[in-house]
């Protein structure tokens, strides 16, 4: 799979790219995820995929890099955003060992953490099992990505 990005843009009301994650997004606070909302998906676009990944935390497992916070799929090509909260579609595995999302919560002193909220446009409507983790799926969508973008957030603990 190829990481160039496409056209696509993720932006999301809650916090600007490159900018503080609201507690509220983070595991200090309510831990819900943010709304995000996307345009200039790539024509041929049949579903999408999403991905939350803090690539600042220590390693967690031999093969692995960095935290996977969230893995949502099955989204269909007519959605242009997810409300937050979103519990709607397949949830995958995160790090913390349970379906969803979970926010932020870099270890203390760790400072500034960087969140790259992935969307992946997909020319496929895979049926995928829940419960898939980050590189599960990625293994099976690889050869049906036509376009990706990233927005990214910083937390930090207080």
């Amino acid at each position: 799979m190829g990481f160039a990005l496409s056209d696509m843009q993720l932006t999301s009301s809650a916090f600007e790219a490159g900018g503080s994650i609201p507690t509220c997004h983070t595991g200090e606070g309510e831990d819900v995820s943010p709304a995000l909302s996307w345009s200039g998906a790539p024509d041929g676009t049949r579903s999408f995929a999403l991905i939350c990944h803090d690539p600042d935390a220590p390693l967690v497992l031999p093969g692995n890099y960095g935290f996977v916070h969230w893995v949502l799929y099955g989204i269909p090509a007519s959605a242009t955003q997810l409300p937050e909260g979103v519990e709607d579609f397949v949830q995958g595995a995160n790090n913390f060992g349970k379906p969803g999302y979970g926010g932020p919560m870099p270890p203390e002193g760790h400072g500034p953490h960087h969140y790259f909220f992935w969307l992946l446009a997909l020319d496929s409507e895979p049926e995928l099992e829940p419960g898939l983790t980050m590189w599960e799926l990625l293994q099976k969508i690889d050869s049906s990505v036509i376009g990706m973008n990233r927005l990214v957030g910083t937390y930090s603990r207080s």
